[in-house]
């Protein structure tokens, strides 16, 4: 299984302090978390990385691709920052895609600050851990894609269905689109 969160031990990777420790999260763009994850296709794997709104659960971005690297990450990210506006924190882990200076470097010209989880923390991405076995098991291993366009048309559709209507026992059986919405 490919280990998506290895640490770069070369110049120049930066390792950012944590930011999330006793932050009450009480309203949406205030935290999100990113993340990448592999996903079978066809005879191997293919990467996805999303983007969560901590407060609602609202996946604000995401892409897949068949390499993990700093710039697909950093992409991913402005988009998502170009359709939702910038959130006060962007929480990560400390992959070599997130310590990189393409993917920190964002961070020297807006607002956002970023926030790396601590070695062992894999608690502070529960929600996209979450995430990561809802769409899996829910979609993925539930109807197994030949090749990456397939896959990308059943992960578009799951997107749409996890944001708008799916509800979510933890949001009081409501949609996340409908926390996000509430006060973004």
């Amino acid at each position: 299984r490919p280990n998506t969160s290895r640490p770069h031990k070369g110049d120049g990777h930066t390792v950012y302090p944590y930011l999330l420790r006793n932050l009450a999260i009480t309203r949406p763009n205030q935290a999100w978390g990113m993340d990448i994850s592999y996903v079978p296709v066809g005879g191997g794997h293919m990467y996805l990385v999303a983007i969560i709104d901590l407060y609602s659960r609202y996946i604000v971005g995401w892409s897949l691709s068949n390499t993990m690297t700093s710039e697909w990450c950093k992409n991913c990210l402005l988009d998502a920052i170009d359709a939702y506006g910038e959130p006060e924190i962007v929480n990560t882990d400390q992959g070599s895609q997130f310590t990189s200076p393409i993917f920190t470097g964002i961070f020297e010209h807006i607002k956002t600050k970023l926030s790396m989880d601590g070695k062992g923390r894999w608690i502070d991405n529960v929600f996209i851990e979450r995430f990561w076995r809802n769409i899996k098991y829910e979609k993925i291993y539930a109807e197994p894609s030949e090749d990456g366009l397939e896959l990308y048309g059943k992960i578009k559709w799951y997107m749409d269905f996890y944001n708008s209507r799916r509800p979510y026992q933890s949001l009081g059986y409501e949609k996340p689109e409908q926390w996000y919405g509430q006060a973004a």
